[in-house]
């Protein structure tokens, strides 16, 4: 934009717009914004008795015309800055005073309105505070837009009040640089800007910290994640390894006691003292004289013994059936300890192969843990160097 032409003003935002026109238009020619604030003075003379006397253009000297001509200046300015709209509302206006009033009037309203929006604002400004998670240029243009809206409204603060507001409005974790900078520099002197500028070097040092922290935070949660997979891989190996000892032991229990009479606990005192009685009979372990199993043979035999005697005189039919029957039993028997043989053979080669599978996953996982401790010592060395540093 060319700095000859004035600020376009479409209907919107009128506070921004007069700012600005303000400026361009004292830049320009102080004497313009005088004939917009105070009404233009027409060239006059002043009789005997004191009254004005207005004088003709014919008997205007050059400083009269160049005072004249600063109204229509300042009209021309006003008329390039403004649409076809608004040129409309303000064209019927004589002076330049009438067309600046008519626009404040229509965009900033009465003096009442006025007044209505200056409370509002001052308000805003009292109870103007710093929000959870804002940075300080976020807060500081909030903090902005309200001085400047008042201004615009002719209610201004001094330097060392929005300095004052700035520092009151911090949270509570800023409490110690606001106390540094309440001893150290002087209030009432002391610049917005200056201020502002300490206030982002300190939020930018916190933020450096925070970020070393969460960095920090980050490489212990993953020594911790290693360590704690480690641990859950020792309990998986060795609730495994306590598996395989149960049915080590469910399977020694069926040996020594026997398929139908098989019990899951352990045997009981009395059994441990029967393991340790001696049968004078057969010499064997776990049994009296009178349990004895080859006595119980004897007594059986003699029995079939005089069974036979008893029944010698049947047929021989008989007797060839009898044979038969007690050779199918006995196959019968042979057939069912074979069977039983070669589950117990079966159940034991599965427990091999899973003994052998699980001592591997065993030391390959020893070798994992090793591997592990070794990096966790490294990075513990590479934290202290790191905090070390800082």
């Amino acid at each position: 934009m060319s700095i000859s032409k004035p600020p376009f003003f479409d209907g919107n935002n009128y506070g921004h717009w007069k700012a600005k026109m303000i400026i361009f238009i004292q830049a320009l020619d102080f004497n313009l914004w005088d004939i917009i604030m105070d009404s233009p003075e027409l060239p006059h003379i002043i009789s005997q008795e004191g009254i004005k006397i207005l004088k003709l253009r014919s008997s205007y000297t050059d400083d009269d015309r160049k005072k004249v001509q600063l109204n229509p200046k300042a009209k021309h300015v006003i008329i390039c800055a403004l649409n076809s709209n608004e040129f409309n509302r303000v064209s019927s206006c004589a002076t330049t005073k009438e067309m600046w009033d008519r626009l404040e009037v229509t965009y900033e309203g009465t003096n009442q309105v006025n007044d209505a929006k200056i409370n509002m604002l001052v308000r805003e400004y009292e109870m103007f505070s710093m929000k959870e998670n804002e940075n300080i240029s976020g807060m500081f243009v909030r903090f902005t837009n309200i001085i400047n809206s008042l201004q615009s409204l002719n209610k201004c603060y001094t330097n060392s009040e929005m300095v004052r507001k700035i520092l009151r409005c911090l949270p509570k974790s800023w409490m110690p640089k606001v106390t540094a900078i309440e001893e150290a520099k002087d209030l009432n002197t002391l610049p917005l800007e200056e201020l502002l500028g300490s206030l982002i070097t300190h939020e930018m040092t916190i933020k450096n910290h925070e970020d070393e922290e969460e960095q920090d935070k980050k490489k212990k949660k993953v020594i911790t994640f290693k360590s704690s997979t480690t641990d859950s891989s020792d309990e998986d190996s060795d609730n495994e390894m306590a598996l395989i000892t149960r049915r080590f032991k469910k399977y020694l229990a069926k040996k020594i006691f026997g398929n139908k009479h098989f019990k899951k606990t352990l045997p009981s005192k009395s059994e441990t003292k029967k393991e340790e009685i001696i049968c004078f009979e057969c010499n064997k372990p776990r049994h009296y004289k009178s349990e004895c199993p080859r006595l119980k043979k004897l007594k059986d035999t003699i029995k079939k013994k005089k069974a036979m005697l008893a029944t010698w005189s049947d047929s021989d039919e008989s007797s060839s059936e009898e044979e038969e029957n007690q050779e199918v039993a006995q196959i019968a028997l042979m057939a069912i300890n074979d069977s039983d043989e070669d589950e117990d053979e079966n159940e034991v080669s599965e427990l091999l192969e899973l003994l052998e599978k699980f001592s591997l996953d065993n030391t390959s996982l020893k070798k994992t843990i090793k591997a592990l401790n070794r990096e966790n010592v490294s990075l513990k060395h590479e934290i202290e160097c790191l905090s070390n540093m800082s």
